[in-house]
């Protein structure tokens, strides 16, 4: 039994079985393990799904990390849920990312889905409800598990229940697209919780919109993510980077770099950083064989075909804009369409310039991370979707998503600022970035759902 339990999808370990049949575990990283770290591992307990046959072999042998308990979840019913409803519904009502006059469509398939969903939460509820000691602090992340806090509480009603959003949160005239008992459904798992937490002022005045006066008995707070600086410079230090770095710099040379990291989901918005790209060499041609721009955009949810259309949209793009501009000594984009971490760290610190331009977006911790690894300093240019935007603004060069003409000028200003101001207005980024690491952020929602 625990008196602190998290429930998220992934947990913090997943195990690979190799030919000989043996289980290899793997440590997982982020801020919720980074989180949960503060917290004894003998009150502590995650609750996890089974993503995979390693790890659904590892709970078949007994096999596990103290402090950790995987659900292995009926694999179809998984998929379903994972797959069918949390990302290709959910995800894409949040992030306002529909097609709308094609979809959605909420048919009989899309209602044998939603039970699946329905299905894979009722199992985490039932899991933290056998964990949990009397009045125990359970908190429960993200819109996968968005009814789980309505199902514990009918379970146990004696637990303190917290739930975390690290996306958006639609705004109630996207989510009144959904079917009326359903979308009741969801607020109502939601409200279970005795209090929500979101990154932004924003999404969490969108759920207080969307629940109306059902809200009133729910605490709704915002607890934006930040970044643990030590860790990450200590990460962004290892041999393993120092080995990609040198090879960057061998092909970067003496030009100025602008970086992304991303993965390949829609919101994050790579095509049109690229065409703003391919702007600012058509528009400001003194830039050409002057910049490189460095874009890490690592393969996401390639189980839906429009997550793979829009992979392969990306390096596409990139390849017409080194055939348009580039030079048998000069390759304009240098994009890693591959899940490759010690080269993003590598582009981190070679950074001269970030792009960090999404749609409608969590916190984009990518915009935190990079002017604290940053070695010269970095200009920061951030689009007003991302969740890190109301606290980096002040200090970074700031654009519309869709605007692609100002997204190109603002990069063209942060390659022109002179050295002095890009070091002050990174070092005061820096500070932002890592005013909630987080520790500390896990601990202030604790705490408070606690009192």
């Amino acid at each position: 039994m625990a008196t602190v339990l998290v429930a998220s999808n992934r947990g913090p370990v997943s195990y690979k079985l190799d030919e000989a049949g043996s289980l290899d575990a793997r440590r997982g990283g982020g801020g919720l393990v980074s989180g949960l770290s503060a917290v004894s591992s003998q009150d502590s307990l995650w609750v996890c799904a089974a993503l995979g046959a390693g790890d659904r072999e590892a709970v078949r042998r007994g096999v596990g990390e103290p402090g950790v308990r995987m659900l292995d979840i009926d694999p179809d019913t998984y998929t379903d849920a994972y797959n069918g409803i949390a990302n290709s519904v959910l995800w894409f009502l949040h992030h306002h990312l529909y097609d709308v006059p094609r979809e959605p469509v909420f048919d009989a398939e899309f209602r044998r889905l939603w039970e699946s969903y329905r299905s894979y939460n009722r199992a985490f509820a039932e899991a933290l409800a056998a964990e949990a000691d009397e009045g125990a602090a359970v908190l429960v992340q993200d819109y996968h598990l968005a009814l789980v806090p309505g199902q514990l509480r009918e379970l146990r009603p004696d637990l303190r229940i917290a739930h975390f959003t690290h996306t958006p949160w639609a705004s109630p005239e996207y989510l009144r697209m959904v079917p009326d008992d359903i979308r009741e459904e969801l607020l109502r798992g939601m409200l279970g919780a005795d209090q929500l937490g979101f990154h932004t002022e924003e999404w969490a005045a969108a759920f207080r919109n969307c629940a109306g006066d059902g809200a009133a008995g729910t605490r709704v707070e915002v607890y934006p993510l930040g970044v643990d600086a030590e860790e990450l410079r200590a990460l962004a230090h290892r041999p393993v980077v120092d080995e990609r770095l040198a090879g960057l710099r061998a092909e970067v040379g003496d030009r100025k770099t602008i970086v992304r990291v991303d993965r390949t989901e829609l919101s994050k918005n790579i095509l049109r950083g690229l065409l703003a790209y391919r702007e600012l060499l058509t528009t400001h041609p003194e830039w050409r064989d002057r910049v490189v721009h460095l874009a890490s955009a690592y393969p996401s949810r390639q189980d839906l075909e429009s997550y793979r259309a829009y992979t392969a949209s990306v390096a596409a793009l990139a390849d017409e804009i080194n055939a348009e501009f580039g030079t048998p000594d000069w390759k304009p984009v240098l994009v890693s369409v591959k899940d490759d971490f010690p080269r993003s760290l590598a582009a981190y610190r070679l950074a001269d310039v970030a792009l960090v331009n999404p749609v409608r977006d969590g916190m984009n911790l990518v915009a935190k991370e990079i002017p604290v690894v940053s070695e010269a300093g970095c200009a920061l240019v951030l689009s007003t979707g991302a969740g890190a935007y109301d606290e980096l603004k002040e200090d970074a060069l700031t654009v519309n998503p869709f605007d692609v003409s100002e997204t190109a000028e603002a990069l063209h200003r942060a390659l022109s600022m002179p050295p002095p101001e890009r070091a002050d207005r990174s070092k005061r980024l820096a500070a932002a970035a890592t005013a909630l690491p987080p520790q500390r952020w896990f601990l202030n929602q604790l705490e408070a759902l606690r009192a």
